[in-house]
């Protein structure tokens, strides 16, 4: 089996969190978790810390502060790396994302280098999302796809998993955006290095509790970020073919 290590980022998840970790390892057995947590004033980080003096295939990362999502993210994927798994899987830490669609998305590896777990793919869905959180989240991805020309219906999902082979075609250093768009960027890096995607239908749901991290703020960072990759000359020429 690929040895597995699946990314939770963390802030102000105390609520959510230990129970997403029991069902985690239930549903993957031999994956390991990493807990990328930034400095949680409610205990999160904590938690962590005893729970894996008990349980050695948790490790927590602990941050000095809230640094954002983009940043948490590439900090679990070089500890990944260098660690040598194969797989790095990232999901949500507040139900938002099932831990039972785990088992599909990395058997899905098995045919693509970057397994999407995908809202907008056939048999895909949301739950709980108000109008306008439908609406600015279509929008997002329609932009991303006019823009960046992924082949890829939902790339504004956190619910992935990756071949760790396909991490190491690209710079890890040049993802610049530090919150939530760098799920499109490191997409469109991944593109361009010839790596292939396939999404596997999820049904996406709204947090259980605590506080949704989305602002307006992040929003407009996507935005920026989109027009920034799209500005670029190399976005307007074909992929190479894949070296994976």
């Amino acid at each position: 089996m690929p040895r597995t290590l699946v990314a939770l980022a963390t802030y102000n998840e105390i609520e959510n969190l230990p129970g997403v970790v029991d069902e985690i390892l239930r549903v993957l057995p031999d994956a390991d978790l990493l807990v990328i947590d930034d400095n949680s004033p409610d205990g999160t980080g904590r938690w962590c810390d005893e729970f894996a003096k008990t349980n050695p295939r948790l490790e927590c990362l602990h941050r000095p502060g809230k640094q954002g999502l983009g940043s948490a993210t590439i900090a679990g994927m070089r500890w990944a790396l260098d660690r040598s798994y194969d797989v790095f899987v990232t999901m949500d830490a507040d139900w938002s994302h099932d831990p039972r669609h785990l088992l599909e998305l990395t058997r899905a590896l098995e045919q693509a280098d970057i397994a999407i777990g995908s809202r907008y793919s056939a048999g895909g869905s949301i739950e709980g999302w108000p109008l306008h959180r439908r609406i600015l989240s279509r929008t997002v991805n329609g932009l991303t796809g006019l823009l960046l020309r992924l082949p890829i219906k939902d790339a504004s999902g956190a619910y992935r998993a990756y071949r760790a082979s396909a991490l190491r075609t690209i710079d890890l250093n040049s993802i610049k955006a530090t919150g939530y768009a760098y799920l499109e960027e490191i997409v469109w890096q991944l593109h361009r290095a010839g790596a292939t995607f396939v999404e596997v239908p999820i049904v996406f749901r709204e947090r259980r509790s605590g506080q949704s991290k989305i602002s307006l703020g992040e929003a407009a960072a996507k935005l920026s970020m989109l027009l920034r990759l799209a500005s670029t000359k190399s976005v307007l020429s074909a992929p190479p073919e894949s070296k994976l």
